[in-house]
């Protein structure tokens, strides 16, 4: 069983200080996962990759919520981290935000696709009905969409094998560019 499985069981039994213990074990993971994260986002962000853990830290922690285990607390954090990220798309295409408009200089005047909110967006609704169908497929893309970690990582936190997500993977991508179409 890993150190992390164990502070995990002890948060589990109330102790007030496995929290505490937890955070600096599983910290440069959950960054590392921000960040490869924020790396595909627009450039100008204002959420950094600490900022998105943090959140995701303060949504895991405040919720009240019990783990099983590693694979288990992984999954939470990188649902806790889509969700931020969806939010703020949403904020972002808010009328007090400026709705969907986009702040352009005069002389960089172009015509403009999608934004990534509106991507976001998309995929997140249509993850959403993807995950009412099959939802070990739907915690595939999280993982790997959101969270950015790699097929193998992706085996390793759910259990499955490395083929097993590969196909999944490839299954949802053309399931939910589908769903995307059909939905604009």
């Amino acid at each position: 069983m890993s150190e992390v499985t164990c502070i995990l069981g002890r948060v589990q039994q109330g102790d007030p200080k496995a929290a505490e213990e937890l955070l600096p074990l599983v910290y440069e993971e959950l960054r590392r996962l921000a960040a490869h994260k924020m790396a595909n986002e627009a450039p100008g962000q204002t959420l950094q990759p600490t900022a998105l853990v943090h959140e995701a830290w303060l949504k895991l922690v405040g919720a009240d919520q019990k783990w099983e285990n590693r694979r288990h607390f992984f999954a939470a954090a990188a649902e806790a981290m889509r969700r931020i990220l969806v939010e703020k798309a949403r904020r972002k295409q808010r009328a007090r935000h400026g709705g969907g408009l986009l702040r352009v200089e005069a002389d960089a005047i172009e015509v403009s696709a999608s934004t990534r909110e509106d991507q976001l967006l998309a995929v997140d609704e249509a993850l959403e009905l993807l995950g009412q169908e099959d939802p070990q497929k739907a915690e595939v893309v999280k993982l790997r969409y959101f969270v950015g970690l790699t097929n193998q990582e992706i085996a390793d936190t759910l259990g499955l094998s490395l083929a097993t997500v590969e196909r999944y993977w490839a299954f949802a991508k053309a399931w939910l560019y589908e769903r995307i179409r059909s939905l604009r």
